[in-house]
C-alpha cells in the first residue's frame, strides 16, 4: 500500500478506520507492506502505528528495510560513478537537486520543495557544498532534479534517456521535480523480491496507489488499485479503482478482494 496520497488522507494522517481495517485483515493471516517513495526514517512512524513488523519498501523501491529489526532485504543505489555524471550533467544545465544518502537529505541550498519535505516529515535537509565528496564515499539511493516547470521537466528527462536510459529510471513527481533512480529501484521490483522472500505468488499480490511512481507494482501485481484521487494513468492501468485517500479507499479495497477468512475473492 502507498502512503501519501493512498493511505494517508489529506492531512498525512492515517484515518481510524483505516487501522481498524488493516489490523483486521492483518489478523486474518494477509501480510501488509507499505511502499512508499518516502525516506525509511520518514515511513517509518506510520509503520509502527500500524504495528507491522515486515520488510518497508522506502525510496520508491531503491530500500526495503525491515520496520522493527533494521535488516535490510533491498538496496539499488545509484552507483557513485554514474552518481558524479548525473550531477556534473544537471549542474551544467543549472538545474537544482538535492540527493539522498544514509537516511538524510543533501542539498547545496535550501529550496521551497525542501520546505515542503520539511514541514510534511519532519526532516531537516542538510545543506552542504561537498555533495561531490559525500556521492564519492556513498553511492546515494536517489537524486531529486528541481524544474521550473513541465517543459523543463520533460527537456531534461530526454535528455537523461538519451544519455543513459538503460541504466535509470525516472519519474516526474510532484512540484516539478525529477526523481532519478536506478533501473532497478522501483517499487515493483522491490515488491517482487518481497514476495519471493515470503513465498508469495505475484497473483496473490494486490497493490495499491495513486501516482506514477506506483504504475509499476500495481502492472505487476495480480490485482492492481488505484484510489479515487489517483493520475489518470493509474487509474488506466488499474483493475479497480477504489474511492479517494480521504474517502478511506483502501478500506474498500481491503472490503472488496479479502474474505473474512484472509483469502482472496478474485485472484
Amino acid at each position: 500500500i502507498d502512503l501519501d496520497d493512498t493511505l494517508l488522507d489529506s492531512r498525512h494522517r492515517i484515518p481510524p478506520s483505516c487501522i481498524t481495517a488493516i489490523q483486521r485483515v492483518k489478523a486474518q493471516g494477509v501480510n501488509i507492506i507499505l511502499a512508499t517513495g518516502r525516506m525509511f526514517r520518514a515511513a517509518l512512524p506510520y509503520a509502527e502505528q500500524l504495528e507491522l513488523d515486515l520488510p518497508l519498501i522506502t525510496y520508491q523501491g531503491a530500500l526495503v528495510k525491515n520496520s522493527s529489526s533494521g535488516d535490510v532485504w533491498y538496496e539499488r543505489p545509484i552507483s557513485s560513478g554514474l552518481a558524479l555524471e548525473l550531477i556534473d550533467l544537471l549542474e551544467s544545465y543549472g538545474v537544482d537537486y538535492h540527493i539522498y544518502c544514509n537516511d538524510q537529505i543533501y542539498s547545496k541550498k535550501m529550496m521551497p520543495v525542501l520546505q515542503t519535505h520539511s514541514r510534511i516529515t519532519g526532516i531537516e535537509p542538510i545543506i552542504t557544498q561537498d555533495i561531490i565528496g559525500l556521492i564519492s564515499r556513498t553511492p546515494p539511493l536517489e537524486i531529486m532534479a528541481v524544474l521550473e516547470d513541465d517543459v523543463q521537466l520533460e527537456a531534461l528527462a530526454a535528455v537523461l534517456r538519451e544519455g543513459y536510459g538503460p541504466a535509470l529510471h525516472l519519474t516526474p513527481f510532484k512540484y516539478n521535480t525529477l526523481e532519478i533512480m536506478d533501473k532497478h529501484a522501483t517499487k515493483a521490483k522491490a515488491l517482487a523480491a518481497v514476495a519471493a522472500a515470503l513465498r508469495i505468488d505475484p497473483q496473490e499480490v494486490m497493490a495499491i496507489g495513486d501516482s506514477h511512481n506506483d504504475l509499476p507494482m500495481i502492472k505487476w501485481a495480480g490485482t492492481g488499485v488505484a484510489v479515487g484521487n489517483a493520475h489518470p494513468q493509474v487509474k488506466e492501468a488499474a483493475d479497480f479503482v477504489t474511492g479517494s485517500n480521504d474517502e478511506a479507499g483502501v478500506i474498500q479495497a481491503l472490503e472488496k478482494f479479502i474474505t473474512q477468512d484472509g483469502q482472496s475473492r478474485y485472484f
